[in-house]
Order: C-alpha cells, then sequence, then structure tokens
C-alpha cells in the first residue's frame, strides 16, 4: 500500500533530533504493554506482528487486531484529545522490532505539520478495518467457522501470493492460533488437521498455506 512507506518516514521525523526514536525488540508472547498502563510513547511496528487484545472482568481475553509490519499503535491518547491510561493488552505474537516516541513530541509534530494527520489516520484506517473483522470472527459461536475466518484475515493482512495459493508470512504455533481466537490448542490442532486432510491448507515449517481461500470461504463460513 502506497501510504505505508511515507508513515514510516513520517515516524523517524515525528521525533526531531532532540529526542530520536527509541528500537526496542520483544520475544514472542512478550507484554509491550497491559491495559492500565499509563500512555507514554507511541510505538511504529518495523518487524513482525503485534496482537492487541481487551481483558474483560471474568478474565477473558479478546484479540481485537493483529497488527503488520508499517502500523503504527498505542495513540488513543490522541484520538481523545486527553491523556489517558491503555485501553489494549498490547504482546508481541511474533518476536518484534518497534520504534518508539514520546506520546508528547507526536503531538507537537502534529500540531506543527497538520498533514502528518492524515497520513497517522490512513495507517490507523486498516486498523479499524482489521478490528471489524475480528469481531466479526469471534461472533461465530462454531471454532471451525472461527479458525477460517481468522485464517482468511491472515491471508489478506499476511499473505503472499504463490503456486500453490497464499501463504501466511508469520511462523504460528497451534497455541498463538488457539490464543488469537479463543479456542484451545487440542481444538486447533484438530481443526488444522481437518483442514489438511481435506485439502484446503498445508502447513510447512509453521507457515500456512490458504490453497484457495475463495473456495474456503464458502465451504466453512
Amino acid at each position: 500500500m502506497q501510504e505505508q512507506q511515507p508513515l514510516a518516514d513520517v515516524f523517524q521525523q515525528l521525533s526531531g533530533s532532540f529526542f530520536p526514536p527509541v528500537v526496542e525488540t520483544y520475544e514472542r508472547s512478550k507484554t509491550i504493554f497491559f491495559p492500565g498502563d499509563p500512555a507514554e510513547r507511541v510505538y511504529f511496528l518495523m518487524k513482525g506482528a503485534v496482537k492487541l487484545s481487551r481483558v474483560y472482568e471474568a478474565g477473558e481475553e479478546i484479540t481485537v487486531a493483529l497488527l503488520r509490519e508499517n502500523s503504527v499503535f498505542g495513540v488513543l491518547s490522541l484520538i481523545t484529545g486527553h491523556r489517558s491510561d491503555r485501553f489494549y493488552h498490547a504482546v508481541a505474537f511474533t518476536p518484534v522490532e518497534l520504534l518508539s516516541v514520546p506520546i508528547e513530541q507526536v503531538e507537537k509534530a502534529l500540531k506543527e505539520r497538520p498533514e502528518l494527520s492524515m497520513i497517522m489516520l490512513q495507517g490507523l484506517s486498516s486498523r479499524i478495518l482489521q478490528t471489524e473483522m475480528m469481531i466479526e470472527t469471534l461472533a461465530h459461536r462454531d471454532m471451525g467457522s472461527r479458525l477460517v475466518s481468522f485464517l482468511l484475515i491472515l491471508c489478506r493482512d499476511f499473505g503472499i501470493p504463490s503456486s500453490d495459493g497464499i501463504t501466511i508470512d508469520l511462523k504460528l504455533s497451534h497455541q498463538a492460533i488457539a490464543e488469537a481466537i479463543g479456542s484451545t490448542r487440542v481444538t486447533v490442532t484438530r481443526l488444522l488437521g481437518d483442514l489438511r486432510q481435506d485439502g484446503m491448507i498445508s502447513i510447512h515449517k509453521k507457515k500456512i498455506t490458504v490453497h484457495n481461500p475463495v473456495t474456503l470461504s464458502q465451504q466453512f463460513t
């Protein structure tokens, strides 16, 4: 997408020379921030994938977005216009590399260069769309439909076309998939086995290839 590269450039420039962006790395499953943490920095995802989820009082954790490279997150305070605590639980879904900038520097840059707001908005729009898709996915009571819906989102956001179909460019453990869709590892393993047996998917070195996304969506959702 054309706006992704400018977004990366913008983020590099946001903080100016006095506060250069901090590069941070996180291993898979490590928390970047918890709900209720003070919103002090804005993040730009350079490598890997980040899972954003909401934790509810009953202890249930619902995935609302799976961010890909060139995504901005941790910006709720900028949108609401007042300083707020973190709303989401942000976790490294894969090993990740981030740039982070103090939120004050982002606010200052947006006031000085209003055109940056539109670039930031473009970057956030795909996030909002994906959140809506994740909500639709979790609305499925049937775990098979939920899994297929999630795989189709991953094809859209992380898919690389190949002669065999679309390969999801993430190394996905069954446990990670289960956590994302509110299932169990045992159930996910069984359902993926069914999809493989039916010739819908293949898995090589933890990367899933969906052979025909259209057929998959028609047959299982």
